[in-house]
């Protein structure tokens, strides 16, 4: 959601527009406007709560204040807005308090839905509480707009909330094909200092549950055991969350300890999480990524990932299951089934060919996502309210 804030934004701006970005702030040391956007845009920080990271429903009870902060902010900078793009549940709460105040339209895009990721949640402490649920309710009888990621989102909202699928426009996210694009993978392999003979099978994504990397340990643990010949020279880079702060993350805890479990612990490697300058290289230099979540509104990883020339095996949920063409540009497996996911690792593994046509395909497929061609259409919705 980040990534598509601020590259919508900076496309935004390129074209004409000022783009003010409110955030709660989360850092005392971090300037409360920042001009990082470029001209043209801010992001501003703004306290509310404790300037540090909360959980999302302790945010909500800071919300009034944040809504506070934001209309003072504006009086003093003397600006007037003419619409409201806001960005998850949280910032819809805010969008509505905002809208009745400065009487502009509201575009509204959710990212993940409350009842999506309840549907496939393991454990109690995975659901997501009934107040999320209820402004989310809230946020779809306001808006003026929503935006949907894929079709199955639009589905998702007129199915499991009742959503009138008139306000809901389909408009995928974009792509940065500046950054993300084919780089030879020696060349990539050489940037990030790795092993010429180093064959990648690629994780990025956050460190939850609901991103199903267990799956991928399992498919690992499964190849180790009916094809060791293939483990050789092959490392899994797990790229997300911080391993060396574990008592942040039960999942990281968890995940760990599966890893010596499985007995794969010199293949499969936490990396955290690492700049978007620096994920290129780690597309480019994979033989491919694995995408084993359980849900995926849209799946923004499998795109740059394309637009690096790089297949993609990914679960047949969500997002995914529209942006992964099956056989094309990689392969779509059942969500929690580690057997169908080390089938088709191996499949890429060991066809060299295949590999590379699809991911030429992949690479061409995710040109029709350069983020010029979707901020026409999201600048085509915010004309049509304005």
């Amino acid at each position: 959601m980040n990534v598509y804030v601020r590259d919508l934004s900076r496309e935004l701006m390129r074209r004409g527009h000022q783009v003010d970005v409110y955030t709660r702030s989360q850092d005392p040391t971090v300037p409360h406007i920042s001009h990082a956007l470029g001209r043209g845009g801010r992001v501003i920080h703004v306290p509310a709560g404790p300037e540090q990271p909360c959980p999302k429903q302790v945010v909500y009870d800071y919300l009034p204040e944040f809504i506070g902060r934001v209309l003072a902010r504006a009086e003093a900078d003397g600006i007037t807005y003419d619409l409201i793009h806001s960005h998850y549940w949280l910032s819809g709460w805010v969008a509505r308090e905002l809208r009745a105040r400065w009487g502009v339209p509201v575009v509204h895009m959710f990212h993940t839905l409350g009842r999506m990721k309840n549907a496939v949640a393991q454990t109690p402490e995975e659901q997501e509480p009934p107040l999320r649920i209820r402004v989310e309710e809230e946020i779809l009888c306001f808006a003026d707009r929503v935006i949907a990621a894929t079709p199955v989102e639009k589905e998702q909202l007129t199915g499991l909330y009742g959503a009138d699928p008139a306000s809901i426009q389909v408009i995928s996210p974009g792509v940065d094909l500046e950054r993300f694009h084919p780089i030879p993978a020696a060349r990539a392999q050489e940037w990030l200092g790795l092993d010429p003979n180093c064959r990648s099978i690629l994780f990025v994504g956050r460190i939850e549950p609901l991103k199903g990397i267990d799956t991928l340990l399992w498919a690992i643990s499964l190849i180790a055991r009916n094809r060791p010949d293939l483990t050789c020279g092959m490392c899994v880079p797990i790229i997300g969350g911080n391993p060396y702060r574990v008592e942040d993350n039960d999942e990281m805890v968890r995940l760990q300890a599966l890893r010596r479990a499985l007995g794969i612990e010199e293949v499969v490697t936490f990396l955290g999480a690492q700049d978007q300058d620096v994920l290129q290289y780690h597309y480019a230099a994979a033989e491919m990524v694995v995408m084993p979540s359980d849900y995926e509104s849209f799946g923004m990883v499998a795109l740059e990932a394309m637009a690096c020339g790089t297949p993609v095996i990914a679960s047949d949920v969500g997002g995914l299951a529209y942006l992964v063409r099956h056989g094309r540009t990689g392969y779509r497996v059942p969500p929690r089934d580690p057997g169908a996911l080390a089938e088709k690792i191996t499949r890429l593994l060991t066809d060299e060919g295949l590999r590379r046509r699809m991911g030429q395909r992949a690479a061409c497929w995710a040109e029709g996502y350069g983020w010029p061609l979707i901020a026409d259409r999201i600048e085509g919705v915010y004309r049509e309210l304005l």
